[in-house]
């Protein structure tokens, strides 16, 4: 049995951490702790919530994210293995096992890159290109129920917020 969501103005935990501080630091300004914080607890949540939802399609998130890289690209869905690692943050290794676990699935190929003897070039199967298809609409359905009871204007405006800090927050 899941609890009813809080109405969104009622007190949730930043706050009594936040109102906490205040009272043993009142100098404090503990707006961004607040902010960050829940930034935190929704991600966790959230990614918690993708995780289970793409393991009902047996892949995890990051082999989630190889696939919809490789769909990103363009037909014929091919990216060399270093051009994988470097969109997606990851050391070589890191994506040499992701690939193992989707090539072994039937979701990628691996074949020898035809303008680089040394290379390899990476292909979304037709397999992976229609578990990625409903992987991706059910991974949407989580993010949009997470957004709740905002409405479109909201949404835009709250994605507008975290593109700033975003970018100030890179710039640290």
């Amino acid at each position: 049995m899941t609890t009813p969501p809080s109405p969104p103005d009622a007190p949730d935990p930043l706050d009594r951490i936040t109102a906490q501080w205040n009272a043993v630091r009142p100098e404090l300004d503990t707006v961004p702790m607040a902010i960050f914080g829940r930034i935190y607890r929704i991600a966790k949540a959230v990614g918690d919530r993708m995780e289970k939802e793409y393991g009902r399609y047996g892949i995890s998130r990051g082999e989630f994210d190889v696939l919809a890289t490789l769909r990103r690209a363009g037909e014929p869905y091919t990216l060399s293995p270093r051009e994988l690692s470097s969109a997606l943050l990851l050391t070589t290794g890191g994506m040499t096992g992701r690939l193992d676990k989707l090539e072994r699935g039937g979701l990628v190929e691996r074949s020898p890159d035809p303008h680089d003897r040394r290379g390899l070039r990476v292909t979304l199967t037709e397999q992976g290109l229609t578990l990625l298809h409903e992987a991706v609409g059910a991974g949407l359905a989580v993010q949009k129920a997470a957004l709740g009871t905002m409405d479109d204007a909201q949404a835009a405006q709250l994605s507008d917020l975290l593109r700033q800090l975003l970018s100030s927050s890179e710039q640290l």
